[in-house]
């Protein structure tokens, strides 16, 4: 098992597979809505491989000067029950605390609150809907 958290185009790559294979192929979220115009040369994805297979990935976005805001989180199907997504965004919390950052927040699909919750996550709004689907912010001090 790797854990990388970079910005390099492998990084982009593997987290691309990941979110087609997720949100695209298996959830039906539209090509266009799930790859948006932060997914840049610049941005910064946390990816776990299992083996040489790409397998969890999520992407760090600043939301404000303390704030990191975890996205596109992401476990291939197969992988999932094993901890990956726990992992990722574990670690891009701890690249955000090494910068500075004392907050994080998620936009969570309703069906990863509790997923969100065992990471110490709170549900801090009311439902939204985002690319179609029902979410809510979920948000921890780091």
């Amino acid at each position: 098992m790797k854990l990388i958290v970079e910005s390099s185009k492998p990084a982009r790559a593997a987290a691309a597979y990941i979110r087609m294979s997720v949100f695209v192929l298996e959830r039906g979220i539209a090509f266009r809505d799930e790859f948006d115009q932060k997914d840049s040369d610049n941005m910064v994805y946390a990816v776990l491989f299992d083996g040489k297979r790409p397998a969890a990935t999520c992407r760090f976005e600043t939301y404000n000067d303390h704030t990191l805001k975890v996205g596109r989180v992401a476990t291939l199907k197969e992988a999932r029950g094993h901890g990956f997504g726990r992992k990722v965004v574990s670690a891009l919390e701890d690249k955000a605390k090494q910068m500075g950052f004392t907050h994080s927040l998620i936009h969570s699909e309703m069906d990863a609150i509790k997923f969100y919750q065992r990471l110490n996550y709170e549900i801090t709004s009311d439902v939204f809907y985002e690319d179609g689907v029902p979410c809510v912010v979920v948000e921890k001090d780091l």
